[in-house]
């Protein structure tokens, strides 16, 4: 008796299944590409056959409904060929030149911005907010959606230095990642205990390992088991609070959005860096978040204006220095902005480009 070999569930799943045929036939074989226009790449491959990938906006979040919609328009208009970005932008596949306007144009007509490509202002990539995080103090989708809203033709239209990634996270764990531009969530003060509540709801030693500051540790409050914060270590980033709700650190008044610059994941020109801080103590003011959605916009506008062709945002500020990034983006220099933790480093040596 032959026994079906079970599935393995771990790891990257197999992509070329799922790939439209004329990648497959030619996968690895790609001879040339170019940029037609905003939001459509260009694939030759060696074969001498071609490829259109369009690529369109989404609100991020994605419902079913979404879903549906966007799979009815790749029935329509890309023989059912689509896939979905890291940042939640929908490509589509097309093999005739003559199929890339009626996609545009049904794209459009749906709603779905056609950009993100080339030296633009991609989707921004986010947390997963009070939608499936423990830890928020803020819906980073609603952040993005402000956000979007006011870059809508720095997606649309390739006018920038270079390509622009901007990432939102609800907390400063930052599970966002670096970017050019990061809007983090700032906790400014240590957990507020309940002391009352500690030992019927948290697993102590759970907590304790959890904090990566080692600022918590156990402790008798009113001859009951709890636990207690060195405030001197502890940096208000919130992981102690999913594992024990005693802990509450998310609060309207202290709860402030955070503007960082400079952070990039890839090894292209340049190693990649940590984003620095330029604003805090934000107001953390849905549903438009106008206070984050302004000083964005300074700094895009100085970056477009001052940076030259091909240089990151890492890169601009590394050339023109920090004292100047701030006289260019109009942003007060406080003493929030200098990094004393104990564990911070001046370069990120975790590159392609590390020689040893």
């Amino acid at each position: 008796m032959v026994h079906q070999r079970r599935a393995i569930e771990s790891g990257v799943p197999d992509h070329l299944p799922h790939l439209h045929p004329l990648l497959r036939r030619n996968y690895g074989k790609w001879k040339w590409h170019d940029r037609p226009r905003p939001g459509v790449l260009h694939h030759v491959a060696e074969s001498g056959e071609e490829v259109w990938s369009v690529r369109a906006g989404t609100q991020r979040q994605l419902d079913v409904y979404t879903i549906r919609k966007l799979c009815d328009i790749a029935d329509e208009h890309a023989d059912g060929f689509l896939r979905f970005t890291t940042r939640s932008n929908a490509e589509f596949m097309v093999d005739s030149a003559d199929k890339v306007a009626p996609l545009i144009a049904s794209l459009n007509g749906a709603g779905f911005p056609v950009g993100g490509t080339g030296n633009s202002v991609t989707m921004i990539s986010h947390t997963q907010g009070w939608l499936h995080c423990d830890i928020p103090a803020t819906d980073a989708s609603g952040v993005v959606k402000s956000l979007m809203d006011a870059l809508h033709h720095e997606f649309t239209h390739e006018e920038m230095p270079n390509q622009v990634k901007i990432t939102t996270s609800c907390c400063q764990i930052n599970c966002g990642g670096q970017g050019d531009i990061a809007i983090n969530v700032q906790h400014t003060k240590p957990p507020v205990i309940n002391h009352d509540q500690v030992g019927k709801m948290c697993e102590r030693p759970a907590v304790v390992s959890r904090c990566p500051t080692a600022a918590i540790r156990p402790a008798m409050v009113n001859g009951k088991p709890s636990l207690e914060v060195d405030e001197k270590k502890c940096v208000c980033c919130g992981a102690c609070f999913p594992p024990c709700p005693p802990m509450k650190i998310n609060d309207p008044d202290y709860s402030k959005l955070a503007i960082w610059v400079g952070g990039k994941h890839s090894s292209t020109r340049s190693k990649p860096t940590f984003h620095k801080l330029v604003a805090a103590g934000l107001p953390n003011n849905p549903p438009r978040w106008p206070e984050v959605t302004e000083i964005v916009m300074k700094i895009l506008t100085a970056y477009k204006e001052n940076a030259r062709p091909w240089e990151r945002m890492s890169e601009w500020v590394g050339r023109i220095g920090w004292p100047h990034f701030f006289e260019l983006t109009e942003l007060p220099f406080t003493k929030y902005h200098v990094d004393n933790w104990r564990t911070s480093r001046d370069s990120l040596n975790a590159s392609a480009q590390l020689r040893f």
